[in-house]
C-alpha cells in the first residue's frame, strides 16, 4: 500500500481529515522567548513504505510488518527536509494492536502523523522542543478519537511524531547554519549528552521462545550483551515456568563466557519482560532462581517488568530495573525514579529526539544511567539513535556505550535498506565483534544524519 491508497482507504474509515480546533496554544509556539530566528512552515507532506519482518514475538503477540514513514517540512525560505520514523504499534500500545489488524493499527498511527503535519502547515516555530510541547497533547487527543481508546498511551503519539520531529530538527539545523549533532543540542540539554564513547555495543534482541543455541551463536560472534525477551505467553504460572527454564538454558549456554567490555569480565544479561509480570512475587521467583543457578550477579538490567499502571516499588529487588514504555515523557521518568527505577531505556527513534533530550538531562541530574533501546528501525534511524548512545555517560559496569540494534535480525530486506543510508559502508554503520566503532569521523559527520537519502527524496518527487 502506498500513501495514495492509504488516504483513499482512510477517508472511508474516517481517520484522515477529521479536523480539530487549530487555536490551541498557538501563542506558545509563535511567541516563545526566542533563541534563534523564527521558522515558518510553508508546505508539508508524508509518505510511507511497508517492510516485511521475520515475526518478532513479544508482549504475547508478534509483528510481521513495519511501516517506514517519511515526513517532509518545507520552510518559507525554500529549505525542504525529510525526517524518518519507524512505527511500533505493538510496542507503543498493545491494546491498539490487539483491537485491530496489524495493517489497521499502522494506519491509525500514520493518520496521527499526517494530522500533526497538517497542524504545522503555516505555523511558525523557534526550535523543535517547543514544537513538540505544542503538538503532543493535540496529537494524543486526536489519536484517542480515531482509535476509540480514551486511555491511548502517550508513547503511541510520540511514536507517531518521530518522523515529524526529525524533520523539524533537520530544518532547524539548516535554517540556523548548524552542521553537527553537538551544536544542534540546545545548551540546556548538553550536559546529559556530552560524553564521547569510542565504541558502542551493538545489542541484539531475541524474541520470546528463542533457543539457547541461537543465543550462543550470537555470543560466539562477539555480541557480549544480549537483550533477552521474557514474559512468555500463557498464564502467569505458565509464563514464570517458561521464563525460568529460559534463564537456566541461557546461563548454561553462555554464562561462562568472558568479555573485555565489562568491568567484571563476564557476559551481562539484559532481560525485557515488556510489562508481562503482574506481581512482584512472580518476578522475585525469577530472581531467586537466578541466585540459585549463579546467574544473579550477571543481570545488568531488567527492563519494564510491570505494566505502567502497576506502581510497585522496585528499588529493593537487588537488581537494576529500567523503565522503557512507561517512561513516555520527562515527567513520567521523574515518577519512575521515585518508584525505584534506576535506569532508563531511551529511544530517540521511538519517543522523538526532543523528548529524549529532556529525559537524558533529567537522568543526568538525578545520576540515573541511560542506554539506547531499539524499535527495530531502519539503518538511518540506527545512526540517529547512535548519536545519542555515543554521548550518554557510561553505564555502570560497562566500558563502552550501549545501543540495542535488532533491525538486521528481523527486516527481511535489511541489505536493501542499508543501501538507503547516505553513508552506507562507513566504519560506524556496521558492528565488528559486537561493537560499533565511533571514531572522530562519526562525531564530525554526525553519523550521516544531516545528509539526504536519495531513496527517501524520491518518495516526494
Amino acid at each position: 500500500m502506498n500513501r495514495r491508497d492509504f488516504i483513499r482507504t482512510s477517508s472511508v474509515l474516517g481517520v484522515v481529515g477529521s479536523g480539530m480546533s487549530h487555536d490551541r496554544i498557538l501563542a506558545d509556539v509563535e511567541n516563545p522567548k526566542p533563541t534563534t530566528g523564527k521558522i515558518k512552515i510553508k508546505n508539508v507532506s508524508s509518505n510511507f513504505e511497508r517492510e516485511p519482518l521475520t515475526p518478532y514475538r513479544f508482549k504475547g503477540s508478534a509483528i510481521s510488518d513495519s511501516w517506514q514513514v517519511a515526513s517532509l517540512l518545507e520552510s518559507d525560505s525554500g529549505i525542504r527536509k525529510i525526517g524518518l520514523g519507524t512505527q511500533g504499534v505493538l510496542w507503543s500500545d498493545s491494546s491498539v494492536f490487539a483491537a485491530h489488524s496489524e495493517s489497521a493499527g499502522n494506519a491509525l498511527m500514520y493518520a496521527m502523523t499526517e494530522h500533526a503535519l497538517q497542524r504545522l502547515k503555516g505555523q511558525t516555530f523557534h526550535n523543535p522542543l517547543q514544537l513538540l510541547d505544542w503538538l503532543l497533547p493535540d496529537v494524543l487527543e486526536y489519536g484517542k478519537k480515531i482509535t476509540g481508546n480514551p486511555d491511548l498511551r502517550k508513547t503511541f503519539a510520540l511514536n507517531a511524531l518521530v518522523s515529524v520531529d526529525n524533520a523539524a530538527w533537520l530544518l532547524y539545523a539548516a535554517e540556523n547554519g548548524i552542521t553537527n549533532f553537538d551544536e544542534m543540542i540546545p545548551p540546556t540539554y548538553r550536559s546529559g549528552l556530552s560524553y564521547r564513547h569510542q565504541k558502542v555495543a551493538s545489542i541484539p534482541s531475541f524474541s520470546v521462545g528463542t533457543s539457547a543455541q541461537t543465543i550462543k551463536q550470537a555470543a560466539d560472534q562477539g555480541y557480549f550483551i544480549l537483550k533477552l525477551k521474557t514474559g512468555s505467553a500463557g498464564t502467569q504460572q505458565e509464563m514464570i515456568e517458561k521464563d525460568i527454564a529460559f534463564l537456566e538454558a541461557v546461563h548454561k549456554a553462555i554464562g561462562h563466557y568472558e568479555t573485555p567490555f565489562t568491568k567484571n569480565g563476564k557476559i551481562p544479561y539484559y532481560f525485557d519482560a515488556n510489562g508481562r509480570y503482574e506481581k512482584k512475587e512472580t518476578l522475585l521467583r525469577f530472581l531467586d532462581h537466578a541466585r540459585k543457578i549463579g546467574a544473579f550477579d550477571q543481570i545488568a538490567v531488567i527492563e519494564e517488568p510491570f505494566e505502567e499502571r502497576n506502581e510497585t516499588y522496585v528499588g529493593d529487588l537487588g537488581v537494576r530495573v529500567a523503565a522503557d514504555e512507561s517512561a513516555h515523557t520527562v515527567d513520567d521518568v521523574a515518577h519512575r525514579i521515585e518508584l525505584g527505577y534506576s535506569a532508563i531505556a531511551v529511544k530517540a527513534i521511538a519517543k522523538t529526539l526532543s523528548m529524549t533530550m529532556k529525559i537524558t538531562q533529567l537522568a543526568f541530574e538525578k545520576k540515573i544511567p541511560c542506554f539506547c533501546a531499539d524499535l527495530t528501525v531502519n539503518p538511518i534511524l540506527v545512526d540517529w539513535n547512535k548519536n545519542v548512545a555515543a554521548r550518554l555517560p557510561p553505564f555502570p559496569g560497562m566500558t563502552v556505550g550501549l545501543q540495542e540494534t535488532n533491525g538486521y535480525q528481523y527486516f527481511k530486506n535489511w541489505d536493501k535498506l542499508t543501501g538507503y543510508h547516505p553513508r552506507a559502508g562507513a566504519v560506524w554503520t556496521r558492528s565488528v565483534n559486537g561493537v560499533y566503532l565511533t571514531p572522530h569521523s562519526f562525531f564530525d559527520g554526525s553519523g550521516g544524519i544531516f545528509l539526504p537519502s536519495p531513496h527517501y527524496e524520491t518518495l516526494f518527487g
